[in-house]
């Protein structure tokens, strides 16, 4: 079994990873950041020795670079069996105060990588009949928010892409699902002074994941949120 988690070296990608490798499933990661993303591989393998783990320095708001990675999967695995689109960048910030040009660089990453990405290993998973597509969405895909700016309407985006992938593949066997957390321990949040229980564990989005993974072939979660016990912050 084969697994793809974009933006894996560090936070939910990571924890991820470390549970399907723990599984059994051989393991494709990206990230920016050559040194976290060797020290992300390394840690994966420990969870367990006998996987492949293909990690590949990807900036996934460069499309020439996302189909690069794409081109290495497709050549290391005969087909992909999960895939997890969790690449994203978070900026805060008011549409009118934010830097010009923010939209089209959360846009490249945060939704067109998942486009591209997705329909450069589709092919195999057509084939197949077999496949399941997680968008790591967010609960800003659900609700506007104070200074949620371009990040705010690029996973509205994201989970309107998830919603319309879902209805084509449906008759391909595939499986899609939108996964949008609220606060979770993540770099994201460095800085941020709160009680240690005040953000979700990103093991537990790892968790929720291969739980929707483990159910019967005929059943999809089509979508899960899941927030901190006392709400978002």
């Amino acid at each position: 079994m084969n697994a793809v988690i974009t933006g894996a070296s560090k936070g939910i990608g990571k924890a991820i990873a470390e549970k399907l490798a723990l599984e059994g499933f051989n393991i494709a990661i990206c990230a920016r950041n050559a040194d976290t993303l060797a020290a992300a591989k390394k840690d994966i393998e420990q969870q367990n020795p006998a996987v492949t783990v293909l990690a590949e320095v990807v900036d996934m708001g460069d499309k020439a670079q996302v189909m690069a990675f794409a081109a290495k999967i497709n050549a290391t695995f005969p087909q992909v069996d999960i895939l997890v689109n969790n690449a994203g960048i978070f900026i805060p910030g008011a549409l009118h105060e934010e830097e010009e040009g923010l939209l089209e660089k959360l846009m490249a990453v945060n939704v067109y990588s998942a486009y591209h990405l997705t329909r450069a290993l589709l092919p195999a998973m057509i084939t197949h009949r077999k496949g399941h597509i997680f968008n790591m969405c967010s609960t800003a895909s659900y609700g506007a928010y104070p200074n949620g700016g371009s990040y705010s309407i690029t996973k509205y985006a994201l989970l309107g892409f998830t919603k319309n992938l879902r209805k084509e593949l449906l008759t391909h066997d595939i499986r899609v699902t939108a996964v949008s957390p609220g606060p979770t321990l993540t770099a994201s949040w460095e800085g941020f002074e709160a009680p240690p229980d005040r953000l979700m564990p990103p093991e537990d989005i790892a968790n929720v994941i291969w739980a929707a993974w483990t159910l019967a072939k005929q059943t999809v979660v089509e979508e899960i949120t899941l927030r901190p016990m006392l709400g978002d912050i």
